[in-house]
């Protein structure tokens, strides 16, 4: 085969692989100037806020400025905090949050499963979950004290309710949403209940309860913080009680940038396992990627 005609066989190969590292490019300089155009928009929030505290626009005793609550995120950081260190606050908040929030999800995944499958349970429990769902979740914090104290236990309970329902209701719509077309297949196959249940039902299922997994750690955090308010003798939520007790504006933000940040954090982790349980999906083509 004379030369020519071997590289003029090589070039229509290295047209889609020009294109794939193009698109890669462009992808990763989007990227990029997202990360930027975030964090400018970031500094000049922060900006703004440090010079109308400043210069008197805002009042800064009740408003504070990022100067004085990094002061304070400094200060608890070197010194600790009047109930303990900051890790040991935050460990502990952490603590109540995770365990809330694994308790509400399995409940919410097993009953919403069950519930979404088998058509009389969700019959006769429906009505019931209906106003459960319709009272004030975070009312029930202050009963919480009263029956398990100022331990943990009152702020699991909190986080649990308040994680249960979004996982309840995405996996009985998940549940709910399979196609029967897969479910008849299943069936002809030889497949009992309990393996459709298994193998195609929670699989489609999945989706939708990984969803409702971002919004209610979110949930579970503020069940933590808010139980913590109302009582408790560590966390993150006594750290903005106190600051509030003593008209301590920067304390208060203070405790609320550090509760952004391990949500924050807990989030990318979630995201982190959803991208590797489903590889297999498309990139979102809104995304520009």
């Amino acid at each position: 085969m004379p030369l020519e005609t071997a590289v003029a066989g090589k070039q229509p190969a290295a047209v889609p692989a020009g294109r794939t590292a193009a698109r890669e490019r462009a992808a990763r300089n989007r990227r990029l100037g997202v990360h930027a155009a975030r964090v400018a928009v970031l500094a000049a929030f922060l900006g703004l806020w440090e010079v109308c505290a400043r210069t008197g626009v805002i009042d800064p005793f009740n408003f504070s400025q990022p100067s004085r609550i990094w002061a304070q995120i400094w200060q608890w950081i070197t010194h600790g905090t009047a109930q303990g260190s900051l890790g040991e606050q935050i460990g502990y908040t952490l603590y109540e949050a995770l365990t809330g929030w694994v308790i509400g999800v399995t409940g919410g995944v097993l009953l919403g499963i069950a519930l979404g499958r088998i058509r009389f349970l969700a019959e006769v429990f429906g009505p019931y979950i209906k106003v459960l769902n319709a009272i004030p979740r975070i009312v029930l914090a202050p009963i919480f004290l009263i029956w398990f104290g100022l331990g943990p236990a009152s702020k699991v309970a909190s986080a649990v309710v308040l994680v249960f329902f979004p996982v309840f209701f995405n996996a009985f719509q998940g549940a709910r949403e399979v196609d029967r077309n897969l479910v008849a297949n299943a069936r002809i196959l030889g497949a009992d209940g309990r393996k459709v249940t298994l193998q195609v039902v929670i699989p489609a299922a999945t989706t939708w309860i990984f969803t409702s997994l971002h919004v209610s750690f979110g949930f579970a955090l503020i069940g933590a913080i808010v139980g913590e308010y109302i009582g408790a003798t560590k966390g993150l939520g006594l750290l903005v009680a106190a600051a509030q007790g003593t008209f301590n504006a920067a304390g208060v933000y203070a405790a609320m940038t550090i509760l952004a940040v391990v949500a924050l954090f807990t989030e990318g982790l979630l995201t982190l396992a959803e991208k590797k349980l489903f590889r297999w999906k498309p990139a979102d083509s809104g995304d520009g990627r």
